[in-house]
């Protein structure tokens, strides 16, 4: 069995059980808003990365991020795409410190939004000047979790070598 085949299996039974990813320290850190409906919590849930799931309502205090990490944001479908970045994290984005830490972005959305697919992604990458790195329909698909689980690692290495 390949290693993402089993990353997918592993990923299946945690689902079924409900249990926590347990990574090392050396894994990436993936910080992202899952609305009620928790179709982003599941996606991430099948990851082989750390997370933080900013909190749900703006009220509560956000977390403030020290080192670098992935962001995953999920799209809401409005008309001209006004308000599809989560207040969660745009409150999240200003603070500088944790925005200094951002190294890229994952996009959940709803296919049925047309060319607002991940707008919210997209905007986040662009104005944070950091790239997209995959889009993702609702909770993902295993080619999904498999892409952004290869995709990651070798983003997270390559991310993390010291620059000559």
């Amino acid at each position: 069995m390949s290693a993402l085949a089993s990353v997918l299996a592993q990923a299946r039974e945690r689902e079924h059980r409900n249990t926590p990813v347990v990574v090392g320290e050396d894994a990436p850190l993936v910080v992202y808003f899952s609305s009620v409906t928790r179709n982003t919590d599941r996606f991430i849930a099948k990851l082989p990365v750390r997370s933080v799931r900013l909190p749900l309502k703006t009220t509560e205090p956000a977390p403030q991020i020290t080192e670098p990490y992935v962001l995953a944001v999920p799209s809401y479908g409005r008309p001209g795409g006004a308000g599809s970045v989560p207040p969660q994290v745009v409150k999240f984005l200003n603070d500088p410190v944790s925005r200094a830490h951002l190294k890229g972005v994952l996009g959940a959305g709803n296919t049925n939004f047309g060319p607002l697919y991940c707008v919210a992604a997209e905007k986040v990458a662009a104005k944070c000047e950091v790239p997209l790195l995959y889009k993702f329909e609702l909770m993902g698909t295993d080619e999904d979790v498999e892409k952004v689980t290869q995709g990651l690692e070798e983003f997270w290495q390559a991310s993390m070598q010291p620059r000559a």
